[in-house]
């Protein structure tokens, strides 16, 4: 195998094949990444876990055609620490040689018949505008949970109904609901896929800013899979196993009081106050009036407090939070106001946003945050 490639082109590509590789891979072979160079000038980079696989095809000038095996994490060092000048990579007896300029690096390659097969793009279900799937993903995966003694609340439930792609996610004490439009392949799709939201997180930023997205999904046939395609990169991932816990009926239907606040004036007073709050110490809100006041600390530790202006519909209510929760709630949110509409001191509340005081919520996205109890 013998080929030269563009420098950036190769580190980008590397990069984006490995970021997937495991830390401490079951067997050898699978924390390598396999190069694929064939005579129409491609080069096809690729990784597998036996979970998540990703593909990378690249121009190239290739000269012999061949396979290797080689560490992806060490191969992705050594190119982006290249010299910005054109790569040569040859294969000689059981190594590689990577040379660049005046640089000269060689790597041992692993026994490429040991590597698995990697799964074939599942059918193709749809297509998203890349922009918008980055920042749906975001918004929703926050609430995932980060435990993975429970599987189920690490992942991002996709409902597809038609023209409408719902994502939902919780980690028990949140809840963050997305709904976006895409072009289904079949316009009666009706679907639903639990993805972990490290992955599907993952997948929509590195590829979202390709334009289009086209989305593979496989379910209940075998090896339940999901795709993501852009900008000549293909990412698979097993689905999650299990029935998702039914918490669209967590969304109060009817809420008699509600708050309206600037979204950025919130988060930046949250931040401010959160710095006196202890570890699962929460912030209080207390809203009147024209006005919500923030505090956090109490007794002989320190304190902190700031009052913003608010409008109120409804009687006073006051509430607690987890800092971190709130905050990123109010950080997922893009509109100017945000609107927390209550039920109950103790009951979740729910935030969404809007562009004016007086506007219509945005119910596009929906963030429920549980309460913390605190002593009167």
């Amino acid at each position: 195998m013998r080929f030269r490639v563009d420098r950036d082109v190769l580190a980008d590509a590397v990069t984006w094949t490995a970021r997937s590789l495991p830390t401490r891979p079951p067997v050898p072979v699978l924390a390598g990444v396999r190069i694929e160079a064939d005579t129409t000038g491609t080069i096809q980079l690729s990784s597998f876990d036996y979970e998540v696989s990703a593909r990378s095809q690249i121009p190239a000038d290739v000269s012999e055609p061949g396979t290797v095996l080689v560490s992806g994490r060490l191969l992705a060092e050594i190119s982006r620490a290249l010299p910005d000048k054109p790569v040569d990579v040859v294969l000689d007896g059981t190594k590689v040689v990577v040379t660049c300029g005046a640089s000269r690096f060689t790597l041992l390659t692993m026994p490429v018949e040991d590597y698995p097969n990697l799964p074939s793009m599942p059918a193709t279900a749809g297509t998203v505008d890349g922009d918008e799937l980055t920042h749906a993903v975001a918004q929703v995966s926050v609430a995932a949970s980060r435990d993975d003694t429970l599987p189920l609340l690490t992942g991002v439930r996709v409902e597809i109904e038609g023209e409408k792609v719902t994502l939902l996610a919780t980690d028990r004490y949140r809840l963050a609901l997305r709904e976006l439009t895409w072009k289904p392949s079949s316009p009666d799709i009706s679907t639903v896929a639990l993805v972990r939201a490290r992955t599907l997180n993952d997948a929509a930023k590195s590829l979202g800013s390709a334009g289009s997205v086209t989305v593979a999904l496989s379910t209940g046939a075998g090896v339940d899979l999901i795709g993501f395609e852009a900008g000549g990169r293909q990412t698979t991932s097993l689905l999650v196993d299990g029935d998702y816990p039914a918490v669209r009926r967590l969304f109060p239907d009817e809420t008699p009081i509600h708050a309206i606040v600037s979204t950025h004036a919130l988060a930046e007073a949250a931040k401010r106050v959160a710095l006196v709050a202890e570890r699962n110490t929460p912030i209080r809100l207390a809203f009147s009036q024209g006005q919500v006041v923030l505090d956090a600390g109490q007794g002989d530790d320190a304190q902190a407090s700031e009052a913003l202006e608010a409008t109120l519909v409804g009687d006073d209510i006051t509430v607690a939070f987890n800092p971190q929760f709130l905050l990123d709630g109010l950080g997922a949110l893009d509109t100017t106001f945000v609107r927390l509409s209550f039920t109950h001191p103790n009951k979740p509340v729910e935030f969404t946003g809007q562009e004016s005081l007086d506007g219509e919520d945005k119910q596009e996205y929906r963030y429920l945050l549980v309460p913390i109890r605190f002593a009167s």
